[in-house]
């Protein structure tokens, strides 16, 4: 997850750099810039808990270490889910326009929440 993310936000860096990126409605740009902070965002709350056990390695902290990496891993999860919805979203809108793109964004989002929410509640006690 951390390095898809990562790579998502490396990507997301060079759009504004290709000639394409002026031809963007402002609208379109605006769902860009949302787009890139969420990835940063996200981005950043995955790498916290690297961070927080070099700072805190041996000084008998590993409680909270634990409930702090599980908070940023659950942050993350929901970080991505709505960054790559988003993403696909101003894809579709950028490439076929109309209600191409709230309905692949939608069917992104019901996939995500489907597959790491439902699933798993849904399924937990039945083993």
């Amino acid at each position: 997850m951390q390095t898809g993310v990562q790579i998502l936000t490396g990507f997301l860096l060079t759009v504004p750099f290709t000639e394409r990126f002026r031809s963007l409605t402002d609208a379109q740009q605006s769902l860009y810039l949302c787009v890139l902070i969420g990835a940063v965002l996200t981005t950043l709350v995955i790498v916290a808990p690297v961070c927080y056990h070099r700072l805190l390695f041996r000084q008998g902290e590993r409680p909270w270490l634990v409930t702090a990496a599980h908070v940023c891993c659950l942050a993350g999860l929901v970080g991505l889910g709505v960054v790559s919805a988003a993403v696909v979203y101003l894809v579709f809108d950028v490439v076929l326009g109309g209600p191409a793109a709230p309905i692949a964004a939608a069917a992104v989002a019901l996939a995500f929440i489907t597959l790491w929410a439902v699933v798993p509640l849904t399924l937990r006690d039945h083993e």
